[in-house]
């Protein structure tokens, strides 16, 4: 019984820790403004500026209940506790609380400025020809198996399927609480070391895919980056596909070229023309703002078109299939023995290490 009241009276000082980092009461004051905002009746003339209002204050109010619900049942067992009321009984309630303040010991972590924003990632087929595709498909399951794991919602915004198999690049987007802030440290190269698949031998084959990782920005979040009409030129074809019936009939595709910069980007997976209209700028905006950040570091080297190539040089992670059986991330020394799990989606171990590794 003792190490359960130890236990709790670790829950409870880590909690507070936390409680003050989040500032609830300053949660309370946004969520006090956000409601008068929704209640305008002028609020729907700017759609964007209401989806943004209301997302934003539902996000609040359940950040608001988690934190009033895990003190109020951390309040009741630090009572039982002091008053030697708390058997071994509550045991499986204390384990729950301890992952409830787990998780949200990891959205502390989320101190980027757009930690909260919804991400577009692209994948790229690096070197090693078909098996370098076969790699990309694989990382684009593992990132969709991730987000069902996480209640995110995947939206494909461009893909370039391979020749024979796998896939060439593949751009989509994933929204939900924290997907950037979680997905950014993926960014980068991944290493495949497997027996091939794809030759009688089954020779051991090593391939790379290269991952890019942006925020998803609305307008009003990048005042200084202006996009003018005039700097756009659009091009419309049809959506590209491997036959049947769902090839489009009518130019639905859209492809996106800045003229001052020369960033062409392109969305061809929704039905319809305006939708991909839409992608490809939120798209662009992301690539800017980017850009923009490059600039100012004199680091220009990252934007589409630019990115570095996949190879050796700037590997995050290794995925090694054969002849062992292992996971093992460069910058963090974080590893895995199961790569069948990791494919699976379950990368939340280097994620979190990741974040850590950048907080200290």
């Amino acid at each position: 019984m003792n190490d359960l009241k130890e236990q709790i009276a670790k829950l409870d000082s880590e909690f507070q820790g936390i409680k003050d980092f989040f500032d609830i009461e300053s949660k309370r004051n946004e969520m006090m403004k956000l409601e008068g905002a929704s209640t305008d009746p002028n609020l729907w003339n700017d759609q964007d500026n209401a989806k943004k209002v209301l997302r934003e204050l539902s996000e609040l109010k359940d950040d608001i209940s988690e934190m009033e619900e895990i003190e109020s049942d951390l309040s009741t067992l630090v009572s039982l506790s002091n008053e030697s009321g708390v058997t071994e009984d509550f045991a499986p309630e204390v384990g729950k609380l301890e992952a409830r303040i787990g998780k949200l010991k990891i959205a502390s972590l989320f101190t980027g400025k757009f930690d909260t924003k919804n991400a577009i990632v692209s994948l790229h087929a690096g070197q090693g020809g078909t098996e370098a595709m076969d790699w990309t498909s694989m990382l684009f399951r593992m990132y969709t198996r991730f987000c069902e794991r996480k209640n995110y919602r995947v939206t494909t915004l461009d893909i370039s399927e391979g020749d024979e198999a796998g896939i060439k690049s593949v751009t989509f987007k994933i929204e939900g609480k924290y997907a950037y802030g979680n997905l950014k440290s993926e960014a980068g190269t991944h290493r495949l070391v497997r027996q091939s698949p794809f030759n009688a031998d089954k020779l051991r084959q090593t391939s790379f895919s290269l991952v890019e990782v942006l925020p998803e920005f609305e307008e009003m979040d990048l005042p200084d980056i202006q996009i003018k009409e005039e700097d756009l030129e659009w091009s419309f074809f049809r959506s590209s596909g491997k036959g049947g019936q769902n090839v489009q009939k009518v130019s639905t595709a859209v492809r996106l070229k800045h003229i001052p910069t020369g960033i062409v980007v392109s969305a061809q997976t929704e039905r319809f023309q305006e939708q991909n209209r839409k992608y490809a700028l939120e798209h662009l905006r992301a690539l800017l703002w980017i850009r923009k950040q490059e600039e100012e570091k004199n680091q220009r080297a990252s934007i589409k078109g630019e990115y570095r190539p996949a190879s050796w040089g700037n590997q995050i992670r290794s995925y090694v299939l054969h002849p062992y059986k292992m996971v093992k991330d460069l910058r963090t020394e974080y590893e895995v023995a199961n790569p069948d799990l990791v494919l699976d989606g379950d990368i939340d171990g280097f994620i979190e290490a990741e974040l850590r590794n950048n907080y200290q």
